[in-house]
């Protein structure tokens, strides 16, 4: 079986063959096809034009397959192959991609997935919760101090704002022995297991070291943004540390043109995000309720033999919306809520836990029902 890409193309109905054709032939060998006089390379390593659906006036879906072989076991060399040129088009998107058993056996998707990060908090049967660290600019300390009492209000998982790095103001490990201290403190005092999620950040050797600093710290969750540190690295990081549980942040998603649903529900979870964190309707982000609905299904969805993702739908939720969130998503889902909670500042132990049990009582209601 190949690789087949899944085009959005926009053009006039007159050239749309011509453009699928040519973008056929820029994905795979990038060279006039009169110049190739190899059968093997004319027969399979060709990309092919498969399907053309008109969407819509100027709009087109288009088919290409690929030949799985050509991506080898690299992650950054699929996406080169799925929309390396073609993303210089600037009326041509990459909708979803159908993957072979051969890409699907290299890239086996999540270690622990939904199951897993249930099973960090003891939480097997309810949504479940998460807030951020923020501003950036904070030290170490005090970011600390913001995870104690986000701890205290029993929420499962703790994560860095993504843009918490390796600054000079909040160095990685600076931030990690303390943030890491002050959870299993707060931890012994509730007995509920929260995680705390340090961001990753920089390149391949600098990940491991800090995913090295993480495990010696007692930490089993991280972050990490995969268009940020690329995809090889990303995949990289995620095979060699199967007993960590990774966050996929979506920082530059948008730069890409791929859908939504296609980078962040399918591609993100394929090379082995845990939880996927997405911008959700309503919040601070142009997402509409198909798209959210969409990359939260893809994440949980069959996708060969990988085990579903967490959707994380964020980006300016409030406590308001939580039934709203919890029906919208079921329970298979964590709620993000960050800058809505810390606007509580000397009262946000207590508006975590309001946060904490309205999500217990939602979980009793529908079990009573």
């Amino acid at each position: 079986m190949r690789l087949n890409a899944i085009y959005q193309i926009r053009c006039d109905a007159d050239e749309i063959e011509r453009k699928a054709k040519a973008i056929a032939v820029e994905q795979s060998v990038e060279m006039p096809l009169e110049a190739i006089d190899d059968p093997y390379v004319l027969d399979t390593v060709v990309g092919r034009l498969e399907a053309i659906e008109e969407q819509g006036t100027g709009n087109y879906r288009v088919t290409i397959s690929l030949d799985p072989e050509t991506v080898g076991e690299d992650a950054g060399q699929l996406m080169n192959m799925l929309f390396g040129n073609s993303s210089l088009h600037e009326d041509v998107s990459l909708l979803d991609v159908i993957f072979p058993d051969a890409i699907l056996d290299v890239f086996e998707g999540p270690a622990s997935g939904i199951a897993g990060l249930r099973e960090r908090v003891e939480a097997p049967d309810r949504p479940l919760t998460c807030s951020a660290l923020k501003p950036q600019g904070l030290s170490g300390k005090e970011l600390a101090q913001l995870a104690y009492r986000f701890a205290l209000g029993r929420i499962d998982y703790i994560k860095d704002d993504h843009g918490l790095a390796d600054q000079s103001y909040s160095p990685f490990w600076e931030r990690v022995r303390h943030c890491s201290d002050a959870v299993i403190r707060a931890t012994d005092e509730t007995g509920h297991p929260t995680r705390y999620a340090p961001s990753l950040s920089g390149n391949l050797d600098q990940l491991r070291s800090q995913v090295s600093i993480a495990q010696d710290h007692g930490l089993d969750t991280v972050m990490i943004s995969p268009m940020v540190v690329g995809f090889s690295a990303f995949a990289a990081i995620t095979e060699e540390n199967a007993d960590m549980a990774f966050f996929a942040h979506p920082a530059m998603g948008g730069a890409a043109r791929i859908a939504p649903p296609l980078l962040i529900g399918k591609l993100f979870r394929l090379l082995g995000a845990d939880a996927v964190i997405f911008p959700n309707f309503g919040g601070r982000f142009g997402y509409s309720r198909q798209t959210c609905m969409s990359i939260g299904s893809t994440a949980k969805g069959a996708l060969g033999d990988c085990r579903p993702s967490m959707p994380v739908p964020a980006g300016g939720m409030t406590l308001d919306r939580l039934e709203e969130l919890t029906a919208f998503y079921g329970v298979d889902c964590m709620i993000l809520i960050g800058g809505n909670l810390l606007m509580a500042r000397e009262n946000l132990t207590a508006e975590t836990l309001a946060f904490t049990r309205c999500i217990e009582d939602l979980k009793s209601e529908k079990v009573d029902g």
